[in-house]
């Protein structure tokens, strides 16, 4: 199948290389390696062959290989991007349409589809990837084009959109075979669908076509509906939509139903307590079968007869044997040298340093610093000279350095953690340099101000010039290393803490003499070093080991390497180096940037140590480099990774070989088996390898063994990846301060199966996760902060990190700019990968790459990925030398500030661990029910108000049958009496009422009405007039003349388009033969606005009421049966449902009575009035109480708080009103509007403390949250907690509760969220999790009766337990008002009877969801109180998952995520989950909020949010009563109609 050739595939442009040995792999062994990585796509595979290569053949050429033309440097291509690529092609077979989000073209930077061009191939950016064209010739490409036929053919559909056919992934120098791949490539759907919601309105640019998947047989496309203008599709209400959004949801639909992870295992769910499905061990899963490891020893420390006692010691030696020879030569920027530090200087200035920081801070009596304290070292990195003379200056004043980085401002990233090291450590003194210090933030009085979190500091600039001359006499004891601390330094853990390792003086000897004798140092050798000399490597080798051994070290700053990458090498060159220190990525930087460089020859070096050769794939790195400059001198054998962490300092380093031994290891490990902690060498997944390189072996004179990471630190097995310990005297002691965390890290004892220690001397934890392989090498998989364990399995950052720079190299991302880190959500941690974007890449090209990411980490790693967030560049949070500051990036993430620039969450396919959906049990029977009741002694869940029949008063109303003759009884006997007085937003009367005056005035409407109107006894009325003394008149009126009065809320002139239909909606259901109103609205109803709305011939006549004739009607009407049709309520429910009730004269009078007795109301009583006159008890109380009670009724309408806020409250003081009723939105306004000024108000002279009761009336559970800040905020102005309260009532009943005056105040009880999604009510405790607070709507009103029914069987329910309000009283309304003629569907709304138990009363069904229960508390007539909780409508309820949501719980959680939240709502469609919020703040928070907003709803609800909408404030509708209108709002987001900011689609 393979021809020998280099062909290579063609995605070599701009990658890492991996290979199988240094460099000299033969063509035939590449083709092997390949094949098994990719044999699952060939159609044959050849034998297997072992993996793990421990010798793969000598540096000398076989001499059967082909020899290679010198003249072509070749290049291996990247084995691993190839797997990546390859599991890439394995996802196209059950591809995954994934919708794309659509964003609001302002949060488009630039406009993808109209002003996409292809970028231009540019291979010299700042971070670009390894470059270079891959030299492949034509014949190679026998098997290749065999795997891409089998990728064409075995695509089931492919899409292509305007933009992924430019953006082909085409390389440079590539063959005819890669031109043809990438083309392939280009057109594979690894690509979104297109954008259906466009930037254009033009959208019909895009044609999406689907080949027939190889089975079908014919090769012609078959045409398929597009997206531009999308299918038609049914709503859940069957009307049908077409609109964009729904056919995203439709995609989304579908791709979700494809099986992703195997379906969960069956569990046991408890009764109450929800399980999440914990994930059982599976028995097949990869196990360590090998024996128990052994400790490894490693050679002795030999003792060097001239090895100096001390640093110190080494220092002194020689600064006086040899005071010139180079101790330190520094660079500028342009890379010219700028100073060297001799022996000689470094030993005269720090004694200078020593002595004044002993005896020149402070007084003698009381010095500053005394032996044994610690100061902060604050250096540049470009800077070295300064800070090694600070550095051993501190030493010989036996004063303990904490070497950190220059805080760059106030509120650096972490540099508060830092302070709170400096803290704990008690750092009072600073040493810096001089232009350190001038850089420094000042404050204007030129102090540097305190950093944050910072302790109060001196700066000290340690500077020769600045500091004085010792006496001749005075020189600085120098001691043998002992166990003094010698220095701190600093770590950040994963958290973001910082933790202060400290190194004792023997410590640190011991250290150096173990780097001397490993990496055979010898004296005068010149060191090029790259690394930051102030911690780890670059400390200990050019700071701390060169002074050992008087070596000359050239240090290249990172600003020099940001201008000039080759910088280093070019040191190398120059000055003959022996040993240069780098980091991969310099070696990376190198190999982009070596292109026009001749005279390169590194043949001089004997040791290039690497020093993060622990990152597993810092291999590529070695590969590249060694391919490149193997031509300029490089030999393979000094290349020498090394191992190192804070704690163990250097942990293990490949020595550099002596020609002609063997060259070093690889593994190639089973990622599959790496995730479970086991070693496996092939791996059945030939996709998922990780190839390792080793770091050499042992350390001298240290012991070695792997531990298991959690738990007790027992030995590993041979084949079982653990935690690497380390025994020596050559490393950290402690961390500073701590010892608990100390003992754990410091202090380890491995224990062996039989769980004795294998020592008795303490091992160090070196924070590295790996395994000790064959020979006695050491191999790092990766770092304990690294590892994520997500469902048991365990996964590496830097692992994953590979994958995603696998899938496009450095085309959209920065290659060293992605964070991978994970997030605890519900139980088990999440992967969450953040990069940052090039600024030249679309939106189509960056999503294209976040599907791709995911796919290729599924395909290799098998774990999903969380959320993958897109950021614009240079935005991440960055540490001091330039790498992305992770528990930074992690923290921002969560609390919504990172702003990133594209988002795609996938919790649909991570999150495996829900519980089970709620199977509904078979109902239980009617007798089973009963008996169970009585055994466990539980009451039949019913209440009743006080008994209207048994009530004894002087309710002179009683006697009359109907409002009109209580109105001309009232105008005979009080004629002055006062029982309307209307307020304007100052707080003025602008008109009031008499009984004789109202009396007067419907008697002239009842005339105008028969005598225009010419209306017939029982015609229906319309009443269109804004909240005041009109719309009562007009009321009376038509009772008067005998017609049907309908209140109806006028349009609103500035947005008529959307309120008019409304009205026009009532009037034609209502069957209006007449529209009342005032002038000014006549003239609106026929403006020209208007007639765009609504067809404005087809209204009935409409009559104002401005003038009045001025004679009285004949006569007044009587209507002859109280049964009969008072007055027509008409309301939009929540749902966006027009429901009109009939209310019979009956059922009035008895609703007027009813609340007279609650509220305790005769004619000597104010009450103040807040509401919307149109419906329901707000109607009641504004238009029919007064006239009933006789009392007087104060109108406030609510639009006019929008100019004046305080103007309700104002007008309760001044009127020293006790009773007082508004709606929630008044309460609201309130809160947010007052909320700041009520030291204000009260100094005015507001006063709240005459109120006894202050009603919400409402049809919804009481909003608690609400309720409750109102009380708080207006206590100080009097007003009593205990006089807020709610009302509760529904359409077929307008008042079920009200708190009266007397009786008992309202209670709250917590309730257990988890169990009311199952229909089941648990009491818990205040501020236990999940708890909801819950308030009694008010008191049952009299004369009303309640039961708690199941709304599918209709039986009664015992108390406590959720189910239907049934209520059954003298003013429930008669029935539903409709045209629609679907009374039969709610004939039962009214009418419905028990299927059990007292099956005779005739019940109304509330349709709201509640439960009763008996409070400990006596009502007045000394009874035990029921209280009343409302739940929730059933009809607003949402079933997900078998369980019963309320949306406001969803909401709730939602609002609390993030400050910048003001609203939410939720509505399901089509089984998903739809969130809306609305965002106050920069449209660039909209995406921080889709990660916060899916995290709550599952933490807290066990949901997956499929859609997340962020829109503008104002957007989610809301009715007068202040209930948010959720299927408007749905409506509105399918038919595209809300200019939503982001909408997010979650996979």
């Amino acid at each position: 199948v393979f021809d020998r050739s280099t062909a290579g595939l063609a995605q070599q442009s701009k990658v890492e290389f991996l290979c199988l040995s240094a460099g000299d792999i033969t063509q035939k062994g590449y083709e092997k390696k390949r094949s098994k990585l990719i044999g699952a796509y060939f159609p044959q595979t050849p034998g297997k062959t072992c993996l793990f290569i421990l010798n793969p053949g000598s540096p000398q050429r076989n001499p059967g290989s082909p020899q290679r033309n010198p003249g072509s440097p070749q290049r291996n291509p990247d084995v691993h991007t190839e797997a990546v690529q390859a599991a890439l092609a394995k996802h196209k077979e059950r591809k995954m349409a994934v919708p794309m989000p659509s964003k609001r073209r302002s949060l488009v930077v630039q406009t993808s589809m109209d002003a996409y061009t292809p970028p231009g191939r540019d291979d010299e950016e700042e971070e670009g990837g390894g470059g270079g064209g891959t030299s492949s010739s034509q014949e190679g490409s026998i098997s290749m084009e065999h795997w891409i036929s089998r990728a064409i053919h075995g695509t089931s559909s492919t899409t292509t959109t305007a933009s992924s056919s430019s953006s082909s992934t085409r390389s440079g120098g590539s063959g005819a075979a890669g031109g043809r791949l990438a083309d392939v490539l280009a057109q594979q759907n690894y690509s979104a669908p297109p954008d259906v919601t466009g930037y254009t309105n033009n959208t019909d640019g895009i044609q999406v076509e689907r080949t027939p998947a190889a089975g079908t047989g014919t090769g012609t496309p078959r045409p398929s509906p597009r997206y531009g203008n999308a299918e038609l599709m049914e709503t859940g209400d069957g009307v049908p939509v077409s609109s964009r959004v729904s056919a995203k949801i439709q995609q989304l639909v579908n791709t979700l139903k494809r099986p992703k992870r195997p379906p969960l295992r069956e569990f046991f769910v408890d009764d109450f307590e929800e399980l999440l499905d914990v994930q059982q061990p599976d028995p097949n899963l990869p196990k360590a079968e090998g024996a128990q490891m052994v400790a490894l020893r490693g050679e002795q420390l030999g003792v060097v007869t001239n090895w100096p006692p001390s640093l110190e010691a080494a220092l002194q030696r020689w600064g006086t044997i040899s005071p010139k020879a180079p101790c330190l030569s520094t660079m500028d920027t342009n890379g010219k040298p700028l100073y060297v530090l001799t022996y000689g200087k470094l030993w005269s200035r720090s004694v200078k340093v020593a002595f004044n920081l002993l005896y020149k801070l402070g007084t003698k009596q009381e010095p500053l610093v005394r032996p044994g304290d610690r100061v902060a070292l604050v250096f540049p990195n470009n800077d070295p000279a300064a800070f090694m003379t600070a550095f051993y200056g501190c030493l010989l004043a036996e004063v303990v350095p904490v070497p950190i980085e220059v805080p760059l401002s106030r509120k650096d990233a972490g540099s508060q953690q830092i302070g709170f090291l400096l803290g704990s450590c008690g750092v009072t003194v600073a040493l810096t340099s001089d232009v350190c210090h001038k850089g420094l933030p000042k404050s204007p009085t030129g102090e540097i101000p305190q950093f944050r979190g910072w302790p109060k500091v001196l700066w000290f600039v340690a500077e020769s010039k600045h500091l004085s001359k010792p006496p001749r006499d005075w020189f600085p004891h120098i001691k043998d290393a002992n166990q003094d601390t010698a220095y701190i330094e600093y770590k950040t853990c994963k958290d973001g803490s910082v933790l202060g390792v400290a190194v004792t003086r023997v410590s640190m000897l011991t250290h150096c003499q173990a780097l001397t004798q490993t990496c055979s140092y010898s004296e005068a050798e010149t060191v090029v070093n790259v690394l930051d000399f102030k911690k780890d490597v670059g400390l200990w080798h050019a700071v701390q080991t060169s002074v050992m051994n008087m070596m000359h070290v050239i240090s290249i700053p990172y600003a020099l390497m940001k201008v000039n990458p080759l910088s280093w090498i070019q040191k190398v060159c120059q000055y003959k180096a022996k040993v240069a220190c780098v980091k991969s990525r310099d070696m990376h930087w190198a190999l982009v940037a070596h292109r026009d460089q001749r005279d390169i020859n590194l043949s001089s070096l004997r040791m290039l140590l690497l020093a993060d050769g622990s990152n597993p794939w810092s291999i590529s790195s070695c590969d590249a480099f060694l391919n490149v400059f193997q031509t300029k001198g490089l030999k393979p054998e000094v290349i020498c990774p090394c191992a190192s962490s804070p704690e163990a300092l250097t942990v293990a380093i490949r020595r550099p070989l002596e020609d002609g031994s063997s060259p070093p290891g690889r593994g190639v490990l089973s990622m599959q088996g790496l995730s479970h902690g086991v070693i496996r060498i092939d791996s059945e997944e030939k996709l998922s390898v990780l190839t390792l390189q080793d770091v050499g072996s042992v350390m001298p004179g240290a012991t070695m063994c792997a531990v298991k990471p959690e738990g007790v630190p027992q030995l590993c097995k041979t084949d079982e990846i653990g935690e690497l310990c380390v025994c020596t005297v050559a490393t950290g002691t402690s961390y500073y301060g701590l010892a608990g965390m100390t003992k754990n890290t410091f202090e380890v004892f491995p224990v062996s199966t039989s769980g004795s220690p294998i020592t008795e001397f303490p091992f160090t934890r070196t924070g590295l996760l790996g395994f000790i392989g064959p020979a006695g090498l050491i191999f790092v998989a990766g770092k304990m902060d690294g590892l994520m364990v997500v469902g048991g399995r365990r996964h590496n950052a830097d692992d994953i990190v590979a994958t995603a720079l696998a899938v496009e190299p450095m085309k959209f991302v920065y290659r060293g700019r992605i964070a991978v880190f994970s997030i605890t959500v519900l139980h088990d941690e999440r992967i969450v990968v953040v990069a940052e974007q090039r600024p030249d890449s679309t939106e189509e090209d960056s999503f294209q790459w976040m599907s791709r990411v995911l796919q290729a980490i599924d395909g290799i790693h098998q774990v999903g990925v969380y959320c993958l967030a897109l950021v614009p560049s240079n935005t991440l949070p960055k540490t001091p030398l330039g790498g992305i500051h992770l528990s930074e990036t992690k923290q921002l993430f969560l609390e919504g500030a990172l702003h990133p620039c594209n988002v795609l969450m996938c919790p649909h396919t991570c999150v495996t661990n829900l519980p089970k959906p709620r199977q509904k049990q078979p109902e239980i029977g009617p007798a089973s029910v009963m008996v169970g009741n009585l055994v466990s002694g539980k009451r039949i869940a019913q209440a009743s108000g006080r008994d209207l029949g048994q009530i004894e008063d002087n309710d002179q109303a009683r006697k009359f049958l109907f409002l009109s003759e209580v109105l001309q009884w009232r105008a005979q006997t009080t004629p002055e009496h006062v029982l309307f007085t209307l307020l304007n937003s100052r707080g003025t009367v602008s008109s009031s009422l008499t009984c004789m005056q109202l009396h007067k005035r419907a008697e002239k409407i009842a005339a105008l009405l028969a005598e225009r109107g010419h209306l017939q006894d029982g015609d229906h009325v319309a009443l269109v007039y804004p909240p005041g003394i009109d719309l009562i008149v007009a009321f009376y009126g038509c009772l008067y003349a005998g017609c049907v009065p309908i209140t109806v809320r006028p349009p609103h002139p500035q947005n008529i388009s959307t309120t008019l239909p409304t009205v026009k909606m009532i009037v034609e259901v209502s069957r209006s033969v007449c529209v009342m109103t005032t002038q000014l609205i006549c003239k609106l109803l026929r403006s020209k606005e208007a007639s765009a709305a609504v067809d404005v011939r087809t209204w009935p006549p409409v009559l104002d009421t401005d003038d009045l004739p001025k004679k009285k009607p004949p006569l007044l009407h009587k209507p002859s049966n109280p049964d009969t049709l008072a007055y027509l309520d008409f309301s939009v429910s929540t749902t966006g449902m027009l429901a009109g009730v009939q209310m019979s004269h009956t059922a009035t009078s008895a609703f007027c009575r009813s609340i007279k007795l609650q509220g305790e109301l005769y004619p000597s009583r104010e009450v103040a009035i807040c509401l919307d006159p149109y419906c329901g008890l707000g109607f009641v109380l504004w238009c029919l109480c007064s006239v009933y009670s006789g009392h007087r009724s104060i109108l406030i309408p609510p639009s006019e708080l929008e100019l004046n806020p305080s103007l309700w409250l104002w007008s309760i003081s001044q009127q020293k009103v006790r009773d007082t009723f508004c709606s929630y939105s008044v309460m609201e306004l309130c809160t947010k509007g007052l909320g700041l000024q009520t030291d204000a108000l009260k100094s005015r002279g507001l006063d709240l403390s005459r109120v006894r009761t202050c009603v919400v009336v409402a049809e919804e559970r009481p909003r608690i949250a609400l309720t409750q800040s109102f009380s708080k905020l207006f206590k100080d102005l009097g007003l009593h907690p205990r006089a807020v309260s709610t009302s509760f009532g529904c359409r077929v009943n307008l008042a079920v509760c009200l708190q009266g005056t007397s009786g008992p105040d309202p209670t709250t009880v917590f309730v257990d969220m988890r169990a009311l999604r199952h229909d089941r009510v648990r009491l818990v405790e205040r501020g236990s999790p999940h708890s909801l607070p819950l308030m009694e709507s008010g008191k049952i009103l009299p004369g009303v009766r309640i039961i708690i029914a199941n709304p599918e069987t209709k039986g009664p329910m015992g108390e406590s337990h959720l189910g239907e309000i049934w209520v059954h009283s003298g003013h429930n309304s008669s029935g539903y008002f409709t045209v629609y003629g679907d009374e039969t569907l709610q004939s039962d709304h009214f009418s419905s009877r028990l299927s059990f138990g007292d099956t005779q009363t005739i019940w109304a069904r509330t349709g709201y969801l509640g439960f009763l229960r008996r409070t400990e508390l006596t009502d007045a007539s000394g009874e035990r109180h029921d209280a009343l909780y409302v739940v929730g409508a059933l009809e607003e309820a949402m079933e997900l998952r078998g369980m019963r949501y309320h949306p406001i719980d969803i909401e709730t959680s939602v609002i609390r995520t993030h400050k910048s939240i003001t609203e939410c709502a939720v509505f399901t469609w089509t089984n998903l989950l739809v969130v809306v919020v609305e965002l106050d703040g920069s449209e660039q928070e909209a995406l921080d909020l889709v990660p916060l907003v899916t995290n709550v709803v599952l933490e807290e609800h066990y949901l997956i949010v499929g859609v997340v909408v962020v829109v503008d404030i104002g957007v989610i509708p809301i009715n007068s009563r202040g209930e948010k209108q959720r299927m408007h709002l749905r409506d509105g987001f399918l038919a595209d109609q809300l200019d939503p900011i982001y909408v997010a689609y979650n996979m």
